[in-house]
């Protein structure tokens, strides 16, 4: 397999601008698409902000934070992938949106180009199963915020072969990160473990268990955990956590799995977390302030 001096990204969002930061950073040259101008200014302004925090902390100089911004080019060109040695995707956590674009990919790609998903939950060997190489295609679980986070799960699907494996655990590793290796079932490690926690949180609030407030105060302060569950829920977005726990519990049928109502009708009134400005708690205001759902 060749050796992967160029890495596509496929999406310049919140994860998806994390991933070609660290990826500049750690000296590969880095193309990032998406689909229009404005997605990539919103990419490129989080790049830089995210850069310019680690000069202000010492952990960066200015002309490491150059280097770095001058090896990322952005495109909203799928096209300008065509030359990656490894392509990872970081779009909507969407099968037929996922699928439809490594269908695309795979006929753009050379050959030898790896295809790695950073899906929170989706089956990789049903996303390879729409391509012409099934056994070059990993997942690669990155976490919010990937500049920040060590964590890397990697997913090998059934037809994944083990040069793949070992090369994107090699590219992991190369940034810096911990790898763990996953099976490729609904939610793999974390999200197996965590999203039911998260939906039990919500489910507390739905049956006046306690507060907002009070329930992460509870998890914070009793169980040393450095944010409570429905804090936490905002950071990564209801929808997605709404999206996630219809997929686990289409797979595994388990009642925990199921998103509560609470969740669906908060989705469904655009208070979707802090990517909106409100969701649990109201993060125009600093602090954020938690909110009052009328229950």
């Amino acid at each position: 397999m060749t050796a992967i001096r160029t890495v596509g990204v496929v999406g310049a969002g919140q994860m998806g601008a994390g991933i070609a930061q660290v990826a500049a950073a750690a000296g590969y040259e880095v193309v990032a698409r998406d689909v229009d101008d404005a997605a990539i200014e919103r990419g490129r302004a989080g790049v830089v902000r995210s850069l310019a925090r680690f000069v202000e902390k010492g952990q960066l100089g200015p002309a490491e934070r150059d280097a770095a911004l001058a090896r990322i080019s952005f495109t909203t060109d799928l096209a300008a992938l065509a030359g990656a040695g490894l392509i990872v995707e970081a779009i909507v956590e969407d099968l037929d949106a996922k699928t439809a674009l490594w269908r695309e990919l795979d006929r753009l790609a050379p050959a030898a180009a790896i295809f790695a998903s950073n899906t929170s939950s989706l089956s990789i060997t049903v996303m390879a199963a729409a391509t012409g190489r099934p056994d070059r295609m990993v997942g690669l679980h990155f976490f919010n915020p990937v500049p920040l986070m060590p964590l890397v799960e990697v997913i090998r699907g059934v037809a994944t072969s083990p040069a793949t494996f070992e090369a994107a655990v090699a590219f992991a590793r190369s940034l810096g990160k911990e790898t763990v290796v996953a099976r490729d079932t609904a939610g793999f490690v974390v999200n197996r473990l965590l999203v039911p926690y998260l939906l039990d949180a919500v489910r507390a609030v739905e049956q006046g268990v306690g507060s907002v407030a009070g329930i992460d105060a509870a998890m914070r302060l009793g169980c040393g955990h450095p944010m409570g569950p429905l804090a936490l829920l905002d950071f990564v977005g209801l929808d997605t956590a709404l999206r996630i726990g219809e997929i686990l519990f289409e797979e595994f049928r388990e009642p925990r799995m199921a998103p509560p109502p609470l969740l669906r009708r908060m989705v469904a009134a655009g208070l979707v977390g802090k990517k909106g400005g409100r969701g649990f708690y109201d993060w125009s205001v600093t602090p954020p302030v938690a909110v009052e759902l009328g229950l």
